[in-house]
């Protein structure tokens, strides 16, 4: 099924197993929620994988740093924001995008052994002065070209470690003046400006093999749909203009930017050609409305999730001591 589920805690559920085995969803995502331990999250990705029959079913994670961090001190390190790299860069762009394949190099290492093998990084929003600060920190820099270079390092690094990178928010949450998490964002940059700034990190990282869109509307690019719900935005922006071929997953559709039903926002996110459902919180009867909506991930889609299983390079790498001696060093000297 195209859709990507969230279980309601730690351990995973008997109607929680029942209902993953009938649907049979791609994937799953963790949240805080999920994350006491790791003896008890490799657990819980090795029943959730036993549920659909699928050792290879993806497992999501976003583990950002800074305010998004999933798997949280003191028991795991305190992740810098991509900000606190970003800032490397003012004054040493190689230093940063040394910190950045550090960074993601040390995410894999921490997620590959729990299970978690897709990682929703890099963020490649660009900061605004003006934007919400939903976005802030989670994004490298006001600098377009900084932003594509230190998230390319981010999503190498992240792959020499065995775990796929998703690179959102698409085509460009950095200008949103409000919380999609809670009410729709308007952007109403000129199509020119949008696409001499915002959807430049995207082009340049478009070979990268998993995507998310962002819940926003650009007036200027389709005036009636948010991006994840917009076949124009999809077919002529994402798919066109940026050249993104990979597979392409909705950010969480229980967030309150989209209206309606919540199997309705799924059924129209597929419609317009996203390729998986993503689904966050864990509450049963919204999973089993966005299931009832959802359809087979279509032959593009499937051909797309090989594709980025292939993408992985999983090399011989430092310690995790040594990459993190490293990464500290770099921000110290900052």
């Amino acid at each position: 099924m195209a859709a990507v589920f969230g279980c309601a805690g730690p351990n995973l559920l008997a109607d929680e197993a029942a209902f993953f085995r009938e649907c049979g969803p791609l994937g799953f995502i963790l949240f805080a929620r999920n994350c006491e331990s790791p003896e008890q999250i490799r657990r819980l990705t090795a029943d959730l994988r036993t549920a659909v029959g699928r050792d290879d079913a993806p497992v999501l994670m976003d583990h950002e740093g800074g305010r998004v961090q999933r798997l949280a001190p003191p028991q795991w390190r305190k992740v810098p924001a991509a900000a606190t790299i970003g800032r490397l860069a003012e004054g040493n762009l190689a230093a940063a995008i040394d910190a950045a394949s550090l960074n993601g190099q040390l995410m894999a290492l921490e997620l590959a052994p729990l299970g978690v093998d897709v990682n929703c990084v890099p963020c490649l929003d660009i900061t605004d002065p003006a934007g919400h600060q939903v976005i802030g920190d989670r994004a490298f820099s006001a600098d377009a070209a900084v932003v594509a270079r230190l998230g390319r390092a981010q999503a190498d690094g992240l792959a020499r470690g065995g775990v796929l990178p998703v690179v959102k928010h698409m085509p460009g949450h950095g200008r949103a003046t409000v919380d999609s998490h809670l009410e729709l964002p308007v952007v109403t940059a000129s199509r020119a400006a949008l696409s001499a700034h915002d959807f430049q990190p995207f082009a340049e990282l478009a070979d990268l093999p998993l995507g998310m869109t962002g819940h926003i509307l650009f007036p200027a690019l389709d005036t009636a749909h948010p991006a994840t719900l917009s076949k124009r935005i999809i077919a002529q922006v994402i798919r066109g203009q940026i050249g993104f071929d990979g597979l392409l997953f909705t950010d969480d559709l229980s967030m309150q930017a989209l209206g309606g039903e919540i199997g309705q926002r799924a059924a129209a996110a597929l419609a317009a050609g996203c390729d998986v459902a993503l689904h966050c919180n864990g509450k049963m009867a919204e999973m089993q409305a966005v299931a009832a909506a959802c359809r087979p991930l279509s032959e593009a889609g499937q051909n797309r999730w090989r594709r980025a299983q292939s993408w992985r390079h999983t090399a011989e790498m430092p310690s995790y001591n040594e990459l993190l001696a490293k990464l500290e060093a770099l921000l110290v000297a900052r």
